[in-house]
């Protein structure tokens, strides 16, 4: 039984591991991007500050009022029988810039086949998690500065094994209207367990992160800095594939530069036309692009593009997430203006 719960965890871990520091938490879905043009954009962009009503799950300092009555909904057929997605909704209670955000976050692992330690069928199990939220955004008066939070509830099953959590999102945003300037900065999934798998209380995958965007002058091109996981500097690790053997047969492993580990926390991106009713966006994540290139053939892992179409009180997003020559995602959104 215990080998089907690490096989499951494992599972959970993999699919992740993409854009997250893979094996040191629980509860790895809720850093899966599921916006298409959050996913266009890199996956972790925090200066959007806009129209959006999915930006809450990732920033609740982004809630404002041109929220106020949208829905969105996002689906994502992953790696194998693995689907994920989002509903999220703004209401605004008052014009005194009282508006709360509320979300659900999902994903479901599939069906797994049971065996025992000798090898032998003992029926399929399945794994599903989920998280509600629930935010709000204020803005400190004659600022520009922007606070908000999110506060979520967690339940996850894998097998026959269960457990619950409570986490929060903290963070910042500061709106510089004048030079179209947006800064954030966002801690996010700060919780604990309340009930755990089977006795041992894990981490929660706890992330801090920072980033800048601009939207040019007399160009319709919006380009986003995001820096990630500020809490912790060594996120690079060395390939095998690369190692080298010494005359003496020593296997010396490959060091990464400062320069390497660096660019590993940086995701860069641009919007074109992002207030029209059409919109492209295009980005680069460095650690993907880093971690899973193929040597001596391209893969352009790293690279993520995406589109928008607004038709009415609907609109429409997707956007295609290279990972490698075999493993790529695509992810469908819906926003409709009720």
């Amino acid at each position: 039984m215990h080998k089907k719960l690490t096989f499951l965890l494992l599972f959970s871990t993999v699919i992740t591991a993409y854009s997250q520091i893979g094996g040191e938490s629980v509860y790895r879905f809720l850093n899966l991007v599921s916006s298409p043009r959050q996913a266009a954009l890199g996956s972790k962009t925090i200066t959007l500050y806009d129209y959006d009503v999915n930006q809450p799950l990732y920033n609740p300092a982004s809630i404002n009022e041109e929220m106020d009555g949208k829905l969105a909904l996002n689906y994502a057929n992953y790696i194998g029988d693995v689907s994920y997605g989002t509903a999220s909704y703004a209401y605004t209670y008052d014009k005194h810039v009282n508006t709360f955000h509320g979300g659900i976050t999902y994903i479901n692992y599939g069906k797994f086949d049971g065996r025992d330690e000798e090898g032998n069928a003992t029926g399929t199990f399945s794994g599903s998690e989920a998280a509600l939220s629930l935010g709000y955004a204020y803005n400190v008066p004659y600022t520009k500065l922007h606070l908000g939070a999110n506060a979520k509830i967690i339940s996850s099953t894998l097998e026959n094994y269960q457990s619950f959590g409570v986490a929060a999102d903290i963070a910042a945003s500061y709106i510089d209207d004048k030079n179209d300037i947006n800064y954030a900065l966002v801690v996010r999934n700060f919780g604990t367990q309340i009930t755990t798998y089977s006795g041992t209380r894990e981490k929660l995958p706890f992330e801090i992160i920072a980033g800048i965007s601009q939207e040019l002058e007399n160009v319709p091109v919006r380009w986003h800095i995001t820096v990630d996981n500020l809490q912790k500097w060594k996120v690079a690790f060395s390939n095998p594939a690369r190692s080298e053997e010494t005359i003496d047969g020593e296997v010396v492993e490959e060091k990464v530069s400062f320069l390497g580990n660096a660019f590993r926390h940086v995701i860069v991106g641009a919007e074109i036309m992002p207030k029209r009713a059409i919109s492209f966006r295009l980005s680069y994540n460095f650690r993907r692009a880093a971690e899973l290139k193929l040597l001596e053939q391209r893969t352009f892992a790293g690279i993520s593009g995406g589109f928008g179409i607004r038709f009415g009180k609907f609109r429409f997003d997707y956007s295609y997430s290279r990972y490698s020559l075999s493993a790529n995602a695509s992810l469908f959104g819906l926003m409709i203006n009720l």
